[in-house]
């Protein structure tokens, strides 16, 4: 029995290796009459990779059948593979034992799709359930919801998991028909449109009513498989934007491209996509959520793909070398924040110990700031390096000469300090 649980465990594990969007930030699902478990205001997560992954879930599929014959997935219905499928209380109890023995903190839970959308939503909802109801669990779960499955259902899962998210798969509708021509693009907007609705309509609930039980406290989420199809940075950064500004998302996840398949309509098999690419729209990303960049000052239409050898904030520099050298003694915190090398943090911190002397060299070096990229684009005081009359491929190349490696594009899952 116990072997047989372990042999679908390494199946199911592997094939659910492909999905990254498994980050816990943002619940506060705290323990209640000694129950299991207990979710933090940042997650369940004490460590992150650099990325943003999250390294502590049990992170598996309930099933690896599919109905469907998605060209990009390695679990579509065409692909000869070896087949698994977890029950219920197999799930339940891989978690609740995995969690006594501290190997995990949480549930990252998503699926093939069995029969129909509903008879598969239905079962990842009684996972979660049962370890909410009958096993008092309080630790992190995170749902992958399936497209086209019934408003109630993903009602219900939003009482029971801290995160929901709903695939989008393509940066593109085309990209889409091309590759999984089975699947609607409705299917996967239409429930991110009722998540945020019934997000929304939680909050303030318990504004009123403090008795309200939770609903997805983490937000809801998604994916995009980049490389499988030929849509450009500028198309998946517009995407994530739009999913930022109109569905609430907490967070859009950017999945290279894996070869999988020898389908014809796919890149070449064994060229995937290079992570250093990945890497460079998280970074994108980042500067849209956090940096007040707009998506066309990072990529255009004239020029729609990230470089890879430096990264969007410095590409940003270098376009605009117009805006530099700034003096950070009087310079707007918006236009300090922007200065490659210092981040949101170092920003504030400037901004606030100005107020009480004048700000050297010395002094930003001890803030943290990386100051080997941001000297090019300070001035103001003698012991700040001096900003001369340099070509902008001068000063690209200078950064590149005197900065590390995260500078450079190589195959790394690193991501470049802003």
């Amino acid at each position: 029995m116990w072997e047989r649980i372990q042999e679908k465990l390494g199946i199911l594990a592997d094939a659910a290796k492909y999905d990254v969007s498994c980050s816990s930030s943002g619940s506060k699902r705290t323990n209640h009459n000694k129950g299991l478990g207990n979710a933090t205001g940042m997650g369940i997560c004490h460590a992150y990779t650099e990325d943003g992954r999250c390294v502590s879930l049990l992170k598996i599929l309930l099933t690896n059948h599919c109905i469907f014959d998605c060209a990009y997935c390695i679990n579509r219905k065409s692909n000869d593979q070896k087949r698994a499928a977890f029950t219920v209380q197999e799930v339940v109890d891989l978690t609740i034992n995995f969690y006594r023995r501290n190997y995990i903190e949480g549930l990252f839970l998503s699926s093939g799709i069995f029969s129909n959308a509903d008879y598969t939503m239905e079962r990842l909802v009684l996972v979660a359930k049962k370890l909410r109801t009958e096993h008092k669990f309080n630790g992190y779960i995170h749902l992958k919801t399936i497209p086209g499955a019934s408003p109630e259902l993903m009602h219900e899962a939003g009482l029971y998991a801290d995160r929901l998210s709903v695939n989008i798969e393509m940066p593109t509708e085309q990209g889409l028909k091309l590759l999984a021509p089975e699947k609607n693009r409705a299917d996967m907007i239409h429930p991110m449109k009722y998540l945020k609705g019934a997000i929304l309509q939680n909050r303030e609930d318990k504004k009123t009513i403090k008795s309200t039980p939770l609903f997805a406290p983490a937000g809801q989420s998604t994916q995009m498989v980049i490389g499988a199809s030929n849509e450009t940075d500028w198309q998946v950064l517009q995407l994530a934007n739009q999913f930022y500004g109109k569905m609430n998302m907490k967070r859009v996840y950017y999945s290279g491209y894996v070869p999988v398949s020898n389908d014809n309509r796919l890149p070449v098999l064994g060229t995937p996509v290079p992570v250093i690419r990945e890497n460079r729209l998280y970074q994108a990303d980042w500067l849209l959520r956090f940096y007040g960049f707009n998506v066309n000052e990072i990529v255009t239409t004239e020029q729609p793909d990230l470089p890879l050898d430096i990264d969007p904030k410095l590409g940003w520099a270098l376009r605009n070398m117009n805006m530099f050298p700034i003096d950070v003694n009087k310079a707007d915190l918006w236009l300090i924040k922007r200065v490659p090398g210092i981040g949101i943090g170092s920003a504030l911190k400037i901004v606030a110990a100005r107020k009480f002397r004048h700000l050297t060299s010395d002094h930003l070096k001890k803030m943290g700031i990386a100051y080997n990229r941001a000297k090019h684009f300070l001035a103001g005081d003698r012991s700040i390096y001096p900003q001369k009359e340099n070509t902008i491929e001068q000063v690209r190349a200078k950064i590149l000469a005197e900065c590390d490696s995260k500078y450079k594009p190589v195959l790394s899952s690193q991501m470049a300090l802003f």
